[in-house]
């Protein structure tokens, strides 16, 4: 086991942190879900039901990933932890960015943030950007008639 100590109960602290933090985003997920509106007549179940239904199923296993952490890697020091926040970080921006500069733009900082993440040079990874939210754009609003956001500042 990689990230075993020599006990054999590996990194029992950071296992456990983990699923607490699983936890808690489980709770947050599930009241968030349990907050959608929607009409009735539409579906008896409603939008509510999946997500209220993922963060059950995400807590419960968090519960016992806590019990049992001994799997538990360690937490990633240096360049390596820079890339593995660098992930998180990059989908809480493309958040951001989608109301004011519409989704093509969030899209875009997202797939060639993450790309420059795994490696690739400045111009692949605009490439790959510009292609991606090309292909998303065409697909959902031109295929499928879905309404994006064009941002505050585009129209």
């Amino acid at each position: 086991m990689s990230g075993s100590t020599g006990s054999g109960r590996g990194h029992l602290p950071t296992g456990r942190v983990a699923a607490a933090c699983l936890f808690l985003f489980a709770i947050a997920y599930g009241l968030i879900g349990a907050r959608i509106d929607y009409a009735f007549a539409s579906d008896p179940l409603g939008p509510r039901v999946f997500p209220v239904a993922l963060a059950m199923a995400l807590a419960v296993l968090a519960l016992l990933f806590a019990r049992r952490p001994e799997g538990a890697e360690e937490l990633p020091k240096g360049a390596l932890l820079g890339r593995t926040l660098a992930i998180p970080t990059l989908a809480v921006a493309s958040v951001l960015l989608m109301e004011p500069l519409g989704f093509p733009v969030a899209i875009f900082v997202l797939t060639a943030g993450v790309a420059r993440v795994f490696g690739a040079g400045w111009v692949r990874a605009a490439f790959g950007g510009v292609l991606h939210a090309a292909l998303w754009w065409a697909v959902f609003v031109a295929a499928l008639e879905v309404y994006l956001p064009t941002g505050t500042i585009f129209g």
